[in-house]
């Protein structure tokens, strides 16, 4: 007890194992050796090429160049995820990053909103929100500093980027830093008696690698966390059924989105992200509802330019582990869970769990409490996330097809419940702790779903219709203006960070 932690063993590189490389010894004290074992052999998922805008506030923690970072990874801006055909063919809405409108003193923004559009006397919502109307013209700019009263300061963005070229610039500033990456294949796992603390992983050619702490980020494996210390898995496809994905790139197009795309197909869903140097492209069903043939004939018959590579297959359980630290041995990226691509939270549950083991970081004597309030907050974090994506998939209007009317008909957990009753009721919605997802976000899925409230919140009616018409169309008016002022995407990132063409 109170002994301090001296060496740290990260299992598996990709994004997960050198994020948690790079941070973890820009963040510690000296004294504690950190080395990464990964093998060359061994391929990693390397799809994971969307983010959110928290993503921003990790590449700071790291002291990197906002530009220099971009034009090593390939990486475009975001604004958002466009959803097409997902509340029924022909549908399309943008979940856009950042704040609807101007909340006033006494209620939010969108409970105007919903008084006037259910009265049929106000645009649709993405005409309120600078990060929903800018990825429509294909626009973007950093928000101003100078500009505290417009619009243009409300942009929030994330990136697309290449996940193995970020994986590999974290490589370089993390060895810069002192982490001693050890190549080799590890084949078993040494535990100690007793307690079945993990004492050392022990590698193909013989060698034991001895540590402290361990964590696991070798994927969908989960080598130490499952293999070596049976967790335990909780299996949520009866919620989430896709469970494999065939990606492959393409020649990416002239004009750069600065949005995903994500559009629902009969057994499934297909993703778009456009990056400098090529566009990403993958297709995520279910097993049960369609083959992988016919998974693959769809995406190959839908890119937007020539494939660059063979598509590939990969399978996939969506839940969590029943303790992401178990023991000495803390899980982080997928070999912790894994809740799909669908709003590009894998790289931020990365980024959170290595924050989260910052914040409760151990020394020798492991003390449970630590450990218990770890777990805690991970499973809280998967289970709301979760609940975001179970809400796309359950309002749905597409009849018909196997797969939505499974997921339209699906009982759902009761946290989800709860949002959709309130929500149809007087338009509530809460955000819970420190949930990801703000009240846009939700506001923005389940309207974009076709849900309905039938009411809204009763202190709107302080003001006249008169009043209220007219603040939503200055709100709107000032946003399209703004709009209309910004560059494009393709000549933003092509003046500030251009990659160097290969």
């Amino acid at each position: 007890m109170n002994e301090p932690i001296g060496d740290i063993v990260i299992v598996g590189g990709g994004t997960a194992g050198w994020m948690t490389a790079a941070a973890l010894s820009r963040l510690l004290p000296a004294g504690h050796r950190i080395r990464l074992v990964e093998s060359d052999q061994i391929s990693t998922i390397g799809v994971g090429e969307a983010t959110i805008p928290s993503i921003r506030a990790f590449n700071h923690m790291l002291g990197l160049d906002e530009d220099t970072f971009m034009r090593n990874t390939q990486a475009t801006f975001k604004l958002g995820i466009e959803f097409v055909n997902w509340g029924r063919e022909g549908d399309s809405y943008i979940h856009g990053f950042g704040q609807i409108g101007r909340d006033q003193a006494v209620a939010r923004f969108y409970q105007y909103w919903l008084k006037m559009y259910q009265a049929g006397e106000a645009d649709e919502l993405g005409a309120f929100s600078i990060n929903t109307l800018a990825p429509r013209h294909d626009k973007f700019m950093r928000p101003p500093t100078d500009m505290p009263n417009s619009p243009l300061a409300d942009i929030a963005y994330a990136f697309h980027f290449d996940a193995g070229l970020y994986a590999r610039y974290l490589r370089g500033i993390s060895e810069e830093q002192g982490v001693v990456r050890v190549e080799g294949r590890i084949v078993g796992t040494r535990l100690r008696q007793g307690d079945g603390f993990i004492e050392a992983v022990v590698m193909e050619h013989g060698e034991h690698i001895a540590g402290d702490l361990f964590i696991d980020c070798s994927g969908l494996a989960g080598l130490l966390i499952e293999q070596a210390l049976h967790t335990g898995f909780e299996d949520w496809r009866h919620w989430l059924p896709a469970d494999s994905a065939i990606a492959v790139p393409c020649a990416g197009r002239a004009a750069l989105a600065p949005y995903t795309r994500a559009t629902a197909r009969k057994s499934g869903w297909q993703w778009r992200i456009p990056l400098q140097h090529r566009t990403g492209n993958g297709h995520v069903f279910s097993s049960q509802f369609m083959s992988a043939d016919e998974a693959r004939s769809i995406l190959m018959a839908s890119l937007d330019g020539e494939a660059l590579a063979e598509p590939r297959l990969i399978r996939f359980t969506t839940g969590k582990r029943k303790k992401a630290w178990n023991r000495n041995c803390v899980a982080i990226g997928l070999a912790g869970g894994f809740v799909e691509p669908l709003e590009s939270t894998s790289i931020h549950m990365v980024q959170t769990a290595i924050m989260r083991l910052v914040s409760c970081f151990p020394d020798r004597g492991f003390a449970q409490a630590d450990i218990d309030l770890f777990n805690a907050q991970s499973d809280e974090e998967y289970e709301r996330i979760r609940d975001f994506l179970i809400m796309h998939y359950h309002l749905n209007a597409r009849a018909g097809q196997p797969l939505w009317d499974y997921c339209r008909s699906m009982e759902v957990p009761e946290t989800v419940r709860e949002r959709i009753a309130l929500y149809q009721g007087h338009g509530r919605i809460f955000r819970k702790g420190d949930e990801l997802f703000a009240d846009a976000s939700w506001l923005q899925v389940m309207h974009g779903q076709g849900l309905r409230a039938s009411g809204y919140h009763p202190l709107v009616d302080q003001r006249s219709k008169e009043d209220i018409a007219a603040f939503l169309e200055a709100v709107r008016k000032t946003i399209a203006a703004c709009v209309a002022a910004m560059p494009g995407h393709a000549e933003y990132v092509g003046a500030m960070c251009r990659a160097p063409l290969r």
